[in-house]
């Protein structure tokens, strides 16, 4: 006796077990999250321009051209 599968396909086509495909939704979860961080922050490109500033103020014929 035969029984069809339905198994979960990667994104290559190969063939996923259940446990591959609960472990790549944590994956993806957890990628979402982590980007979701990293995009539009702001306050650290502020920061980093206050510490430019200073490096300009304190030392300007090293840092003029930052």
């Amino acid at each position: 006796m035969s029984t069809q599968g339905k198994a979960a396909r990667s994104a290559t086509g190969a063939a996923m077990s259940k446990y591959d495909v609960e472990v790549e939704a944590r994956l993806k979860a957890l990628e979402a999250k982590a980007h979701a961080k990293c995009d539009g922050g702001g306050g650290d490109d502020a920061r980093v321009e206050q510490l430019i500033a200073a490096l300009k103020r304190e030392f300007p014929a090293k840092f003029a051209d930052l």
